[in-house]
Order: C-alpha cells, then sequence, then structure tokens
C-alpha cells in the first residue's frame, strides 16, 4: 500500500512553489496584455499608404538663352548625350538620349526638336536601324519615331541635319548608296522626297522649300522642292579652290533669308545668298579686315599667321551682321586648331569690331540671336564657356558638360 504519509511534503512543496511563482505569472500576463494593447493601439495609429501617382515635370517655355547642346561621343565614342542649357543661369535642365555620332535640329519656333541617330540590333551590329526622333521641349518625351532610308553616319556636323525656314520640312543627308538628301514632313512624319546630289555634301537650307549642298568642284548644287512634283536642281559655277584653298563645311548660314558665309582656309570669307539660283558675291579676308596681309593659301603652306580653325568654328548673328570666328596662329594645314582668340567681325563694313581672348582654347563657338547676344565657347575636356558677347567677358561655366560638344541655335533663329 501507498504510505500517504511520504505526499505531505511534496503537496507542501507544491504549494510553496506556486505561492512564489503567482505573482510573476501575473505580472507577466499584465505585461504581454499591456504589450499586446500597445502594438494594436500603434498599428492603428500608422498612416494608410496611398498608392504612387507617376508624373511628368514641364520645363517653363524657352527664352532666346535656352539652347541645346550635343555630346556627340560620351562617354568615351559609346554614347550621345542631348543637354538642355539654361544659359543665364549656367544650368542643366534636362537630357536626352542621343545614339554616336548623332544630329539634332530646333524648330525656328521651339516647338519641338528632332535627334537623328543610328543604332544596331545586337548594340555594334546586327540590323542597322537609322531614325529620326522628334521631342516635347516641354517634357523632353519622344511624340514621333520615324524610320528613315538612312542618313551619314559621320563625325556630326551642323550641316549633316537641317530644318526649313518655316519648320515644316526635315533635311537628312545620306551618302548610301550616293549622295542624297532625304526630306521629312514634319506635318506628316512621313519622307517627301529622296535628292541625288552627286559630288555634292550637306545641307545649307533656304526659305520654306529649297536647300543647297557644297560641291566638289567649288561649287554649290541648289535645290527647290516643288509641292508634289520632282525637285529642281541647279548649279553655280566654281567660287573657290577646294584643292588649294577649300571651304570649312560648318561655314554659317541662315534659313530665313539665304544668307550664308563660307569660310575657306586661308581666312578668306565668301559672302552668299542662297536660293534656286545661288549667288557668290566679292570675297573679304578676315586677316585684312584687321589690317594684317592676306594670309597664304596652299600654294605657301608654311607662312604662320593668324588663321580661321576648329570644328564649328563660326557664328553669325543675324541682326548686327557680325560674324564671330575662332582664330589661332598657325600655317596652313592647321585648319583644325582651336581658337585662342575669337575675331568679331562686322561683314557690311568689312572691318575687325573686336578680339576677344578665350579662358581656354575653342574649336566651337555659337551665338544665341536676340537684342544681348551670349557667346559660347567650349575646351578639349568639355568644359562650356558662357560669354557676353557685348564684351566678351566670361559669364558662366559648366565643368565637363562634355567631350564633343556641337551646339544648336535657341528658338525663333
Amino acid at each position: 500500500m501507498r504510505d500517504r504519509r511520504r505526499d505531505v511534503p511534496r503537496k507542501a512543496a507544491s504549494a510553496l512553489f506556486f505561492r512564489l511563482l503567482a505573482p510573476r505569472l501575473v505580472f507577466a500576463t499584465c505585461l504581454g496584455a499591456a504589450l499586446l494593447s500597445s502594438t494594436t493601439h500603434a498599428r492603428a495609429e500608422e498612416p494608410v499608404l496611398q498608392t504612387e501617382q507617376s508624373d511628368i515635370a514641364k520645363l517653363s517655355p524657352a527664352g532666346p538663352h535656352r539652347i541645346l547642346v550635343m555630346d556627340a561621343d560620351y562617354p568615351h565614342a559609346k554614347d550621345g548625350r542631348v543637354y538642355v542649357v539654361d544659359a543665364d543661369a549656367g544650368k542643366l535642365l534636362g537630357m536626352v538620349q542621343a545614339a554616336y555620332n548623332g544630329n539634332m535640329v530646333q524648330a525656328p519656333d521651339g516647338r519641338f526638336f528632332s535627334v537623328a541617330e543610328t543604332v544596331w540590333s545586337r548594340g555594334n551590329r546586327g540590323d542597322r536601324a537609322d531614325l529620326l526622333a522628334t521631342y516635347d521641349p516641354s517634357t523632353l518625351t519622344i511624340s514621333n519615331d520615324e524610320v528613315l532610308p538612312g542618313r551619314a553616319l559621320v563625325t556630326p556636323k551642323a550641316n549633316d541635319l537641317a530644318i526649313s525656314a518655316d519648320g515644316g520640312r526635315i533635311y537628312v543627308y545620306d551618302m548610301i548608296p550616293s549622295n542624297a538628301v532625304h526630306v521629312v514632313s514634319t506635318a506628316t512624319h512621313m519622307i517627301e522626297t529622296n535628292v541625288d546630289i552627286p559630288g555634292c555634301a550637306l545641307i545649307y537650307p533656304w526659305g520654306p522649300a529649297g536647300f543647297s549642298s557644297l560641291c566638289a568642284d567649288g561649287g554649290l548644287s541648289n535645290v527647290t522642292l516643288s509641292a508634289g512634283g520632282a525637285p529642281k536642281v541647279t548649279h553655280t559655277p566654281s567660287f573657290f579652290a577646294p584643292d588649294r584653298d577649300p571651304v570649312f563645311e560648318n561655314s554659317p548660314s541662315v534659313a530665313t533669308d539665304g544668307s550664308a558665309l563660307f569660310i575657306a582656309y586661308s581666312g578668306l570669307v565668301y559672302p552668299a545668298k542662297l536660293g534656286a539660283n545661288s549667288t557668290i558675291g566679292t570675297p573679304f579676308s578676315i586677316q585684312e579686315t584687321a589690317g594684317m596681309k592676306r594670309a597664304s593659301d596652299a600654294s605657301a603652306p608654311f607662312e604662320t599667321t593668324w588663321r580661321p580653325g576648329g570644328w564649328q568654328l563660326a557664328a553669325y548673328h543675324k541682326a548686327t551682321g557680325h560674324l564671330y570666328v575662332l582664330m589661332h596662329k598657325g600655317t596652313f594645314w592647321t585648319h583644325k586648331e582651336p581658337g585662342t582668340e575669337v575675331w568679331e567681325i562686322d561683314v557690311t563694313a568689312r572691318k575687325l569690331v573686336r578680339r576677344i581672348s578665350l579662358p581656354a582654347p575653342s574649336a566651337m563657338i555659337g551665338v544665341t540671336q536676340d537684342a544681348s547676344p551670349l557667346l559660347f565657347t567650349t575646351n578639349e575636356t568639355g568644359d562650356f564657356f558662357i560669354l557676353d558677347a557685348a564684351t566678351g567677358k566670361l559669364r558662366r561655366k559648366m565643368d565637363r558638360l562634355g567631350t564633343s560638344l556641337v551646339f544648336t541655335l535657341a528658338p525663333g533663329q
């Protein structure tokens, strides 16, 4: 039989243990309830998350000092960019992508800008696509993406891609299978016509329905586009000697009235009036406007003097008739050298207005077309300099904007 006397100590010990443990159990239970109540209360106070709403920021309407600057091979010949720059503030407002060696134009009224570019289905190979992307300047979104028959995939020049004076046509220069210009309607985004220009290159637009091209014989071809009809092509006599004193391809022109200033390597300037039958005026020497003797051509290539040079080497301010040219000291075949000075020339009077020393040698120059114009230059590292055209003084500097900059005109130019 079980000895019940042995259970008495065990029961006493259990009762004692319970009396000692009970307060702790009550405390833990109360603490747990408090924590649960606190957690529930905290969760009840958490804000209800709203569904994220997407939007697109808009730029304010562009003024005469908002410009487009293309970095043609950023970074390191891999891709390009088009920057929207507020030149008054020296501020980058936005950016769109542009493939390597792209080109850009801007509508005269600023309602759009277009970028011509070339891509491949496998990056650096595969099926090739030549494209003309049109952008809304307020949102920097693509409004149309046109497939082109082709385009000249060459180092970007201002005249590889051009736009008519009224913004109704975009001209795309091509070299395959032969020299030609594709005419694109900006209203329908369709190819209107393809114009063969054998032996000629690039595009200098005039008026709403015409353009001229430089030819290998030293003359111009002039293309008039009729509504729904075949283009009419005329040619001028040779006015420069391509083998002895060629002209710079990036010579400035104005689409609204067809005025152009073709600058030769020696420093001769050929004023031209572009049209269905373009005319060339009497040339003048940049050096002679400064009281110097006329510079030599390739017949005396080792003469050292002040000469024009660079890539986008000149800019023209239409209202004042002033030409801004990058100048350097060198021999005849130094036409790619950056300018250390800008020479401002009154084209009508054929006189030097001033010589502006640059903060750094520049291969590029641009000018706005308003009554208080700004000048733009760059350097080999891609710094972007903004100068007051009236004084030649530096107003802003944007560090390392790009490595290979090309400027385009502001709206209304």
